[in-house]
């Protein structure tokens, strides 16, 4: 069993979401049951709604989410199984204050040391805090082997005994550990590394199997720094509202770090990123942090947007986008040629089809105005394109670059791109018919 487990604490990082894609495509190679685990133990930080908003883009991207729990309907587990480790002695309760914690963590900072926890301490305000939390007992190293990163080791003098349940709630590594009991494979980003090894403590604690884990190198911005909330192409909902489609995002997801993938999908086309299940192997995965590049995003948007027919663009633009495009195929068809996403084609195509005394440049004020005039002379219309630009030509008076720039601003909105001669085909319908 595979599993995505993010938290309703904020918009979905694009980070999760490569880690949800890979997990359910080696779900269906494996050929094992894939699980959305919404992880809401913390309970001051949940938005809400966020819930709702995970599995609508979990379904945007075509992952299945009919198989999916929420971690708060587990905490009565959560706390038979802290009872059952206190009974065996593989947890105690920890009677420390944050205030005396504190105290120890400046001690530590002022001799330039590591903080540890040390359990000699767990009782020493036990007659003045009635509220303990219950700690996990650490007493070995522990080595595990990243199907990444390879094996990774962690001495015992890093490793410290841990709280796993406050406020009668279970930590995040408790509930998670618990909840990854039927878990073969444990894909997420590198920044969990350092909880992994307290996971497959308590996992060994309680008897579970061992599972395996792949840790995904993080993410970096254009700054060269770990992509945060403040960065918009982090978010995964801000990005399909820029117009761009899931499986481009999907794909571009499953690029990064995977030179093998890259080229299997530019060279094949392979525009399905389901039609890739045979193809994705967790270990191929570049240990390196990658940079998320967003205009080779971009790039890959406009490659899958020009490979697809009209009727599929506007189908898809019907179910899920609700731009509200022009049923035009044959317009469609030329436009999509000049953008990198259903919202440029959508402004391109508003721009194109607005009346022709709306259309303003600037630069071109003056040769515009004049070609405005002539235009009102509907009969051009009726004209083959060389027959309408030499006609054109002559009632204006322009010529050159006076001519065909203010031309294609009037015909397409843009100064530079197709054609003349494969717009006005087109395009001459919806002008000849104007009032």
């Amino acid at each position: 069993m595979l599993r995505f487990a993010p938290s309703p604490t904020g918009d979905l990082h694009i980070g999760n979401m490569r880690a949800a894609i890979i997990s359910y495509i080696l779900s269906c190679k494996m050929d094992e049951k894939f699980i959305v685990r919404i992880e809401d133990t913390d309970v001051e930080r949940n938005i809400k709604d966020k819930e709702k908003d995970i599995l609508d883009l979990l379904e945007r991207f075509e992952i299945p989410t009919n198989h999916y729990v929420l971690q708060s309907s587990n905490f009565d587990l959560h706390r038979a199984l802290s009872q059952k480790l206190l009974d065996e002695g593989k947890a105690f309760y920890c009677y420390c204050t944050k205030e005396f914690l504190e105290s120890k963590r400046e001690e530590a900072a002022k001799e330039k040391r590591p903080f540890r926890y040390q359990d000699s301490w767990a009782e020493i305000e036990k007659d003045t805090n009635p509220n303990p939390v219950i700690r996990f007992k650490m007493t070995d190293s522990m080595s595990f082997v990243d199907e990444i990163k390879g094996k990774l080791f962690f001495d015992k003098k890093e490793l410290e005994s841990f709280v796993i349940m406050r406020n009668n709630l279970p930590t995040y590594n408790f509930a998670c550990a618990i909840d990854d009991k039927d878990m073969t494979l444990i894909i997420r980003g590198e920044d969990h590394v350092s909880n992994t090894p307290k996971q497959i403590a308590i996992k060994n604690a309680l008897g579970y199997k061992e599972a395996k884990y792949a840790h995904l190198p993080i993410l970096l911005g254009e700054d060269g720094k770990k992509m945060s909330k403040r960065d918009k192409s982090s978010s995964v909902k801000w990005l399909l509202e820029q117009g761009l489609f899931a499986k481009s995002i999907a794909l571009y997801l499953l690029m990064l770090g995977n030179s093998k993938l890259e080229k299997c999908i530019l060279d094949n086309k392979a525009f399905n990123y389901k039609d890739l299940v045979a193809e994705v192997d967790i270990s191929q995965f570049s240990n390196n942090s990658v940079h998320f590049d967003y205009k080779y995003l971009l790039f890959l948007n406009r490659e899958i947007l020009r490979s697809m027919s009209a009727g599929e663009i506007l189908s898809l633009d019907e179910k899920l986008f609700h731009y509200g495009l022009p049923k035009n195929e044959a317009l469609i068809d030329v436009f999509k040629l000049e953008v990198s996403t259903i919202l440029e084609l959508k402004e391109l195509l508003d721009y194109a089809l607005v009346p022709i005394e709306s259309k303003l440049s600037k630069e071109y004020e003056t040769e515009i105005n004049i070609l405005k005039d002539c235009l009102k002379d509907k009969s051009l219309f009726e004209l083959d394109y060389e027959d309408f630009k030499k006609a054109l030509m002559e009632k204006s008076g322009l010529k050159g670059k006076a001519f065909f720039k203010p031309l294609r601003i009037i015909l397409s909105g843009k100064e530079h791109g197709i054609e003349l001669d494969k717009i006005y085909p087109v395009i001459k319908d919806f002008l000849k018919g104007e009032k």
